[in-house]
């Protein structure tokens, strides 16, 4: 081999799937290579991108074997988008490295002792499974390397779709997404007809300016449809969208709108204008109601969230004597899901919206028996917060990718309640955290759930019990 820091590497046979959906091969050296286009089976030719001593990464040039995984994907975008990096692997497979990853990341970076991995709970539905998406507006669309050869030849440089990972100014105009069901594509291509034809222009990343910025569609179990469009600057064209797009559109239930000229798309700071219809939707979930708005967090596959809230509660092991606390609560909703078998559940979030959010689904519910506090969790969990709402029975934590802070985990240790329940998006910093539980917990259950099909991505809810002292 060439002593290059990039080089080609022949007739490498892909062994597994790794983690963020690279593909896993040897290299005759000995090293491991990551490969981002391949799958398990696969016999390629790689080109590394970067070499470290105890591995590459690289991408796949050439098919010598095409794996028996394989499927045909059904996206045109496929390969180009990153949304759904694994729609070229039959889903039974998707489902088997995904437990398997799990497992790898419990045992191999928790180097905790775990039983029997349950079989991962598949979703019915592999497309068409989001309740919300968003896109974005650029005036300098993502071209495809046939397109770049001929680029000084494209007059039509506007695009409505997804960014390009690895690309922040770079949008991948898309015709038609497999994630989320219709109207959502005849909405998107029908703001984008009308906004070409109006002349109204797309927003620059790199010269922050243009009009439309992006949009995000909600679309609830209920059959709800929420529609936020996000510009750049106020201008009269506005009304003119929005009036075009609730005539042809009379099913949206919420149509709103926001002027955003910060340096970034998020709106959790920007004030969100109803136009027509509603400021929110509602979604369903065993005859409780979550009133969505625009800022709201909610599971995006809902079916597949009611499933992960079930393994929750059963977890839980509820007789209704039960003072449950819910950490990183979000919206409330698994705290209003499990609060009819429980005494009383407290929960704790950081996003003030949340909570709000939180406590006006509690009371249109009925629910009196939760409570809700907002705050950094770091901070709000402490001995007075313990002192004033009482040592938990049970704990049920939830947090974002990262994990937990090691305060609250800290603070897990001292209060020592005798069930952990903790719900995760990411079984790598789950394993971590399960770790430094493990001096006072051990693992009982371990359940994955698909909540993203065609991804890599997986929850994992883990059932942790107090250990009996000797």
């Amino acid at each position: 081999m060439s002593k290059k820091k990039n080089i080609i590497i022949e007739n490498v046979t892909v062994i597994d799937a790794g983690a963020k959906g690279k593909s896993v091969a040897k290299a005759p050296d000995g090293r491991v290579i990551f490969i981002t286009n391949a799958l398990p089976g696969d016999v390629v030719d790689v080109q590394t991108t970067k070499k470290k001593s105890a591995y590459y990464e690289g991408f796949a040039t050439k098919f010598h074997e095409r794996s028996a995984l394989r499927v045909t994907p059904v996206c045109s975008h496929f390969g180009y988008c990153g949304g759904c990096k694994w729609q070229d692997m039959n889903y039974e497979n998707q489902l088997y490295y995904k437990q398997k990853e799990v497992e790898n990341n419990l045992v191999r970076l928790g180097r905790i002792a775990i039983p029997e991995v349950s079989a991962i709970i598949g979703s019915e539905e592999i497309y068409h499974y989001r309740n919300k998406m968003e896109f974005s507006f650029s005036d300098m669309r993502w071209l495809t390397p046939d397109e770049i050869q001929r680029a000084d030849t494209i007059e039509d440089r506007n695009a409505l779709g997804f960014h390009i990972a690895g690309a922040w100014d770079k949008i991948l105009d898309i015709d038609q997404c497999y994630l989320q069901a219709d109207p959502s594509n005849a909405i998107r291509l029908e703001i984008k007809r009308f906004a070409l034809a109006n002349n109204m222009p797309f927003y620059s990343p790199r010269q922050q300016t243009g009009l439309l910025r992006s949009m995000m569609i909600r679309i609830s179990s209920t059959g709800e449809i929420m529609l936020v469009i996000q510009f750049f600057s106020a201008d009269k064209k506005i009304n003119l969208l929005l009036d075009h797009i609730g005539d042809i559109f009379p099913e949206i239930t919420s149509l709103q709108y926001c002027i955003n000229n910060k340096g970034n798309d998020a709106i959790y700071d920007q004030e969100i204008i109803c136009y027509k219809g509603r400021d929110c939707i509602y979604e369903e979930m065993e005859g409780l109601r979550f009133k969505i708005n625009a800022k709201s967090f909610y599971q995006t596959n809902s079916k597949q969230a009611h499933k992960l809230y079930e393994v929750t509660r059963n977890f839980a092991g509820l007789t209704g004597n039960e003072l449950v606390y819910d950490l990183y609560t979000g919206t409330g909703t698994i705290a209003q899901f499990v609060a009819k078998k429980a005494k009383k559940v407290v929960g704790v979030e950081a996003v003030p919206e949340a909570i709000a959010d939180a406590k006006d689904n509690a009371r249109a519910n009925g629910i009196e028996n939760a409570v809700f506090y907002v705050g950094d969790m770091k901070n709000v969990f402490n001995d007075d917060f313990i002192k004033a709402n009482g040592i938990p029975d049970v704990v049920i934590t939830d947090p974002p990718r990262d994990g937990m802070h090691k305060d609250v985990v800290t603070q897990l240790l001292q209060i020592a309640a005798p069930t952990i329940v903790y719900v995760s998006c990411n079984s790598a910093t789950q394993a971590r955290d399960l770790a430094l539980l493990d001096e006072l917990y051990e693992v009982v259950k371990v359940q994955p759930v698909d909540m993203f099909p065609q991804t890599y991505h997986v929850e994992n809810v883990v059932l942790l019990k107090k250990r009996e002292k000797k």
